[in-house]
């Protein structure tokens, strides 16, 4: 547990410079911006189409995987919106506690740390979930807020959501990335070395820029925060273990990939889309930053149970 603590703590101690830096003033809220920018449209991307382009999506892509990883987090969503129309909140807040029982960092923190604590051999399964993230989650909280507020379905949300995925610049590049692969053809190394060049900014970017961003983050209602990020944390990955082991029964090392994906903490695009659609926004803030805090420990100890449990 210890030694598994030491090699997850510099990715968090990079989260924990950048909150300094956004806190003390070193980092402004525009650079932080910019930084975030940079991430999402080169850095990451770049890394997610180094790691597709060399994937065979044979290896990862099965129909038990993503309906296990899919059963679970649509339990975890409805067990989180369930609860919240019991305590009779409006469906537009319900939806948002809900993404946050369910969704986690998986882009900006899951692919980048994964990928060395796990091996490289993770990102695919990764990719996987944060795909399922981005389809099916990512849509419908959008789904289910224009709906409450309209009363109705319009079908041009859905031509809106399905813009937005194509324009989506990590869609882009795993689809970029899979195509290659798919050519079978050897990738020059000069753009090999740019895209290497390019993705190794993402992880120490990625992560400072998810520290800056936390600088900003309020601390209001913290008592629902602990319980979101309770239901994100304990919960999520809880779900997910049972549902791959117990259900579908996979295989070891991407059974145990999927728990310690589901163990992120909230993600920080929830917050985007709860201040753009001013729901609920300073509850997804300090789910975010509490549930991000507490990840230090807790990640460190859902991926010491699976590489002590789980045989792989």
């Amino acid at each position: 547990m210890v030694e598994i603590f030491l090699e997850t703590l510099p990715f968090f101690a990079v989260i924990g410079l950048g909150y300094f830096a956004g806190k003390r003033g070193f980092f402004s809220i525009e650079a932080t911006v910019y930084l975030t920018k940079f991430v999402f449209y080169f850095a990451l991307s770049a890394m997610l189409f180094r790691f597709s382009s060399s994937l065979d999506l044979g290896d990862v892509l099965s129909a038990d995987f993503v309906s296990a990883y899919l059963l679970a987090t649509a339990l975890t969503y409805a067990f989180g919106f369930t609860f919240a129309i019991l305590r009779k909140i409006p469906v537009e807040e319900a939806a948002i506690e809900a993404q946050c029982w369910a969704v986690g960092n998986v882009g900006f923190l899951g692919i980048p740390m994964l990928a060395v604590l796990m091996g490289p051999e993770a990102v695919g399964y990764v990719m996987v979930a944060l795909v399922v993230d981005l389809l099916v989650f990512g849509s419908l909280i959008v789904l289910v807020i224009v709906s409450a507020r309209e009363g109705r379905m319009r079908f041009s949300v859905l031509g809106i959501l399905l813009l937005g995925l194509a324009k989506n610049p990590m869609i882009v590049a795993i689809v970029a990335g899979l195509s290659w692969s798919a050519l079978d053809v050897p990738m020059p190394p000069t753009l090999f070395e740019f895209v290497s060049l390019l993705g190794a900014a993402a992880t120490p970017c990625a992560l400072f820029a998810i520290g800056a961003s936390l600088a900003e983050k309020t601390t209001e209602r913290v008592g629902t925060a602990f319980w979101l990020s309770f239901g994100k944390l304990v919960l999520h990955p809880a779900s997910v273990a049972v549902s791959a082991l117990l259900i579908f029964d996979l295989p070891p090392y991407p059974a145990a990939v999927m728990i310690v994906t589901s163990a992120l903490p909230v993600a920080g695009n929830i917050y985007i889309l709860a201040q753009h659609y001013r729901v609920a926004p300073q509850r997804v803030s300090a789910s975010i930053l509490v549930s991000t805090a507490t990840s230090v420990l807790s990640v460190s100890i859902v991926l010491s149970l699976v590489t002590t449990k789980i045989a792989f």
